[in-house]
């Protein structure tokens, strides 16, 4: 696979930031702020209360978000084991490991998506990185895209027949996931008004719909019915779907809830449902360190037992 980054899109950062809200009332962070927070060798682990529409019934389950920072090689797009060895190959990038866990009758969901966010959004204005995952009693599919100057790498493994495996290109828009990482970094980068979109990997698949461009209209506002707290909505106009997220409208701009609305089922008598996901819980830690028995009780304070 070619793996190129365009690290200075001119044109593009133009169009997606130009849209911004300018009357959104978000409070900026300062660099020092920012690495205080990002850099200090933790994850931000925050659990969520989960209704997940799936076969035209909402069930109940958890979410997790787990944001944490990492170097990135921009010729092989991975995390670099030793970033010291070549600095140039070094891009810093804001991860988010999305985990959703819910049953469905006899059988349990198990979803994953990990988005790559460059932290400098000036020079690096699009996710570099993307992949998902689901896994069910059926079967399981993985999806990934890859940053190649103008467009997306796209590879797509399914054990439906229909869906197959498949190599593709996507033009290089805007990515639905990375909504989370922006409003993370920067919330005012979050574009607004009509604008293209490649919509979410995950919603993509849990519909068995092709990924490809779609046109979206997003607002970017506060919400009157609660303090601090702004609100991104973006409605689909190709696809009946609608996302909003509320998260604080000050540093770091913690992502509080948010509910997708789209038809789910087959057939028909497929009717638009409502996934709702509420925090329960939000820590620091460095996680990876804490894989003994004896920090189960991380787990308990999250609540996902």
């Amino acid at each position: 696979m070619k793996l190129k980054l365009n690290l200075v899109v001119i044109f593009s950062a133009i169009m997606l930031f130009a849209g911004c809200n300018a009357d959104a009332q978000i409070e900026g962070a300062d660099k020092d702020q920012f690495n205080k927070y990002w850099y200090a060798g933790k994850a931000e682990i925050t659990s969520y209360d989960l209704k997940q529409a799936r076969y035209g019934e909402v069930h109940d389950g958890y979410a997790v978000t787990v944001f944490v920072t990492e170097p990135f090689s921009k010729s092989k797009q991975v995390k670099l084991d030793n970033p010291k060895i070549n600095k140039n190959d070094v891009l810093n990038v804001l991860k988010l490991n999305y985990v959703k866990k819910f049953n469905t009758g006899i059988y349990r969901y198990s979803v994953m998506e990990s988005i790559f966010t460059p932290v400098d959004l000036k020079n690096n204005p699009n996710t570099v990185k993307l992949s998902s995952s689901v896994q069910e009693w059926c079967g399981h599919v993985y999806t990934q895209l890859n940053l190649d100057e103008d467009k997306y790498d796209v590879e797509a493994f399914s054990y439906f027949e229909s869906e197959g495996d498949e190599e593709f290109e996507i033009k290089r828009e805007f990515l639905e996931d990375e909504v989370w990482n922006r409003i993370r970094i920067n919330p005012s980068s979050l574009p607004t008004g009509k604008f293209k979109l490649i919509p979410s990997v995950l919603i993509s698949r849990l519909t068995h719909r092709p990924l490809k461009v779609e046109s979206v209209t997003a607002t970017l506002s506060e919400v009157l019915e609660k303090k601090n707290i702004m609100r991104y909505k973006v409605i689909f106009s190709g696809s009946n779907r609608e996302l909003s997220i509320d998260f604080a409208a000050n540093f770091p701009y913690e992502i509080e809830s948010w509910e997708e609305k789209y038809k789910s089922g087959f057939g028909p008598g497929a009717k638009v449902l409502s996934t709702t996901a509420t925090k329960k819980e939000r820590i620091l830690s460095d996680y990876w360190n804490k894989h003994d028995i004896e920090d189960v009780h991380l787990r308990r304070k999250l609540g996902i037992e």
